[in-house]
């Protein structure tokens, strides 16, 4: 198209725009406040003319032109611009100027590498050239700037410029080459006077009408001009448009493609060889040596056919190799042998990671079914827990173990179901899901596949991944896998799928259903110090290029490393802090530096800095109101203090924390509790209509949440109300009820654990969790006592008995 061309082209030469105009940083109607100077440098233009509100670069060649930008740029930075009439003449007079032109302001000065300057002027204020001062060392004038005049008929005004908008629109929807956000950029221009600048600066018209424009005063006139011009551009294109159309349509395109399929033909048997032929004949032959199921092959056979008849120029002849490709190098039937010796097999998981028992007895279990009977649906496991404590590279040693491929697939922040079942081959540039990519890259149809951060799969408009996944995880569904890309069944049946996640909470529940969930508890002081010296301590060592014989580290020095220098259920932060021990060695080897090669606790403060967790803030004896949970996170177990305080008041119950409903609701039903049973417990009852309220859980900007807390809420604000502080030492969790009995809660090791990671001696549960510390082995809680409870009259009983 002829109009707006110059958003996209441009043809620079001496003092003419190097590309578009574009949007003033300022409407023209925020600029009636300033003062221009009488006098002003004149800068001439060819090939444009600068309207107000437009801001543009111009490369200035011509020695006067140079001056005089350079003159504006170094005072007020106005300068004023004029076209000229004849675009020939070199050196232009105030005669071979117009007399009307735009006062601009110098935003930017650029030296070009070639000597050249750009100026970046933004148009002002139109003004009229009363008389030129000098043309010598460059062009000045006197001015006087003119002003618009606006319509008397509003409306007729606004219908004029809707008009405009509306031509606008059409002409950007016929040209190919103006991007169709160029429409968004005008609905945006708010103010009339600018959008008819801004129209009138694109047309593609010649330099004198765009003068005209520019020179007239009245709105109404200039708009109706700008239309006319618009109207004879629409014309044009849609009889460009129609032409083309028409032209489209008389040519028989089969006929054409055929003529010229058959003419390219004849010419590569001339010239001896079809490459396109010679690529389906090896397909062919990679197809008759494949494994895979009837169905497959007849696919094959099907759209090898359809390639044969297209013609190789075109986009269909690219997607239907691609298609045929993918359908080659998937492992169909080709799977890798399965490791047998149960006794090896354990031993390998053995040396990559210590504990983790349920897991490799579930593996082991499996195998030994796949064993006997030679062939077993694959089990869907889910591993659940905290960060650090081995989740993902556990699938990459049972992958080792039963020497099978390893894919891991991170889901964290997945949102567009298509990542899982790929987009239809007909769209360009379309791919198989990432599950059938991996296993294309594995070249195996029974590898390890660890779905990684299952829990952190998201949901938007593109769709809910989490649901494609319910027939990947479904044994009973997913030997029948259907992928968009293929359009034909896969089996994903012998795939050994492993899921991991942090938290069972966000898993939507029908694929939680899918999935044999196996959790994975943090590890022990004990656990870690055993982890540290086989696994760690080597890793770390190598990673820094350390020999055995240069480092060594106590065992004291690694519990106090474990002890004050992380608070974690997994082991990542110890390796951090381990790689530091490393680093602190390296630098001193590499300087031939003295020092020790034992590590003990007493050089800890030198390498690591102060101790980052004090467990001695839990020892301590606590004033009456004070009482310590046990809480559980996605990190891992978690000590917590909930403070009550009384003040006088009217009875009201306050609670602060950033807690959540659950939380806020144990609180309310423990108030209530108290209340009713007031004289048990040796309250007077006017105390409650006579103080308020204050429970508190300190570090207010962690959110929490659960009803874990109902007892510890319980003897914290019976602690208060009777003035006797609770038993030291002692941490408690479980659910509460208005009836007075106590609930089991979940997370039951991890708050145990956290709970001799601060040094407390006794911990206060519910009488059914039990048989869930039992479970934990038992030098893991060497040194911590148990009480077991049903009623809320217990836990009151005990708490606060010396």
């Amino acid at each position: 198209m002829n109009s707006f061309d110059n958003w996209l082209t441009s043809q620079m030469s001496d003092d003419e725009p190097d590309f578009v105009p574009i949007f003033s940083l300022e409407e023209e109607d925020d600029k009636q406040g300033e003062v221009f100077p009488d006098i002003l440098p004149i800068l001439p233009l060819k090939n444009t003319v600068l309207f107000p509100g437009i801001v543009t670069p111009i490369t200035v060649g011509r020695d006067k032109s140079i001056r005089a930008v350079q003159k504006a740029y170094d005072t007020d930075r106005f300068i004023g611009v004029l076209s000229q009439k004849d675009l020939k003449i070199e050196t232009p007079t105030h005669r071979d100027l117009y007399e009307i032109g735009t006062i601009a302001r110098i935003l930017k000065l650029l030296k070009m590498p070639d000597g050249s300057t750009t100026a970046i002027l933004q148009g002002r204020k139109r003004f009229r050239l009363r008389n030129m001062v000098s043309e010598d060392p460059y062009l000045s004038g006197e001015i006087t700037t003119l002003e618009y005049e606006p319509s008397k008929n509003k409306m007729e005004f606004k219908a004029l410029v809707s008009s405009i908008r509306d031509s606008a629109r059409q002409i950007i929807e016929l040209s190919p080459q103006i991007p169709s956000e160029a429409i968004v950029m005008l609905r945006n221009i708010n103010n009339d006077n600018f959008l008819l600048n801004f129209i009138a600066s694109n047309l593609g018209i010649a330099v004198n009408l765009k003068q005209e424009l520019l020179e007239i005063d009245k709105l109404k006139e200039k708009a109706g001009l700008i239309l006319q011009h618009m109207d004879s551009e629409l014309q044009l294109l849609e009889l460009k448009d129609q032409i083309e159309n028409k032209v489209r349509v008389d040519i028989d395109k089969q006929q054409r493609d055929y003529f010229l399929n058959q003419q390219l033909k004849t010419i590569q048997e001339e010239l001896g060889g079809n490459p396109q032929e010679e690529e389906i004949a090896e397909l062919k032959k990679r197809a008759d040596k494949k494994k895979w199921p009837k169905a497959a092959k007849d696919t094959f056979a099907r759209e090898i056919g359809k390639l044969q008849r297209i013609n190789p120029q075109m986009a269909e002849y690219a997607i239907g190799m691609n298609y045929l490709e993918v359908l080659l190098e998937l492992p169909w039937e080709d799977f890798t042998k399965d490791n047998f010796d149960l006794k090896k097999f354990s031993q390998v998981l053995e040396k990559d990671h210590y504990g983790l028992t349920k897991v490799k007895e579930r593996i082991l279990e499996h195998l030994a079914v796949l064993k006997l009977k030679g062939d077993m649906k694959a089990p869907i496991l889910c591993l659940v827990g905290p960060p650090g404590v081995g989740k993902t590279s556990l699938g990459a040693s049972i992958a080792k173990a039963l020497r099978r491929k390893y894919i891991r697939m991170s889901l964290g922040g997945l949102h567009d179901e298509a990542e899982i079942r790929g987009h239809r081959k007909t769209y360009i540039g379309a791919m198989p899901g990432r599950i059938i990519q991996s296993l294309k890259k594995s070249k195996s149809g029974n590898p390890v596949f660890i779905l990684d951060e299952i829990d952190k799969v998201g949901k938007d408009f593109r769709g809910d991944p989490s649901s494609a996944l319910l027939e990947v995880l479904d044994p009973e569904q997913n030997r029948t896998f259907h992928d968009n890309y293929l359009e034909i069944e896969y089996d994903l049946s012998k795939v050994l799928f492993i899921a991991t996640a942090n938290s069972l909470s966000t898993i939507q529940p029908a694929l939680l259903d899918r999935m044999e969930i196996i959790e994975l508890s943090g590890y022990s002081l004990e656990e870690k110090v055993e982890i540290a010296k086989r696994h760690l301590i080597p890793e770390q060592r190598k990673e820094h290029g350390l020999k055995p014989g240069l480092v060594k580290i106590s065992d004291k020095a690694l519990m106090r490393i474990i002890r004050d220098y992380t608070a974690e259920s997994g082991v990542r932060s110890l390796s951090r802090e381990l790689g530091s021990v490393m680093r602190y060695v390296a630098k001193r080897v590499a300087m031939d530096e003295a020092y020790d090669i034992t590590i003990k606790p007493e050089h800890l403060k030198a390498i690591l800095g102060p101790t980052k967790f004090d467990p001695e803030v839990y020892q301590e004896q606590q004033t009456p109101g004070v009482a310590i949970g046990l809480a559980w996170t996605a990190v891992g177990g978690e000590i917590l203090f909930i403070e009550v305080s009384l003040n006088k008041g009217s009875g009201k119950l306050q609670l602060t924390g950033n807690l959540g409903d659950v939380m806020k609701e144990s609180a309310s039903t423990a108030f209530s509790y108290i209340k009713a049973h007031s004289e048990q417990l040796g309250i007077n009852p006017e105390m409650f209509d006579k103080q308020d309220i204050h429970v508190h859980i300190p570090e207010g900007a962690i959110p929490k949440d659960g009803p874990s807390a109902g007892v510890t809420m319980l003897s914290a604000l019976t602690s208060a109300f009777t003035g006797k502080p609770l038993r030291p030492f002692l941490a408690m969790t479980g659910e509460i009820t208005l009836r007075g009995k106590v609930l089991p809660v979940g997370g039951i090791k991890e708050k145990i654990l956290a709970a001799r990671r601060a040094g407390l001696k006794e911990v206060l549960l519910c009488r059914e969790n039990q048989k869930h510390v039992e479970e934990i082995e038992p030098e893991f809680i060497k040194g911590l006592k148990f009480h077991y409870v049903d009623k809320m009259e217990d836990v009151l009983a005990f708490a606060l008995s010396k």
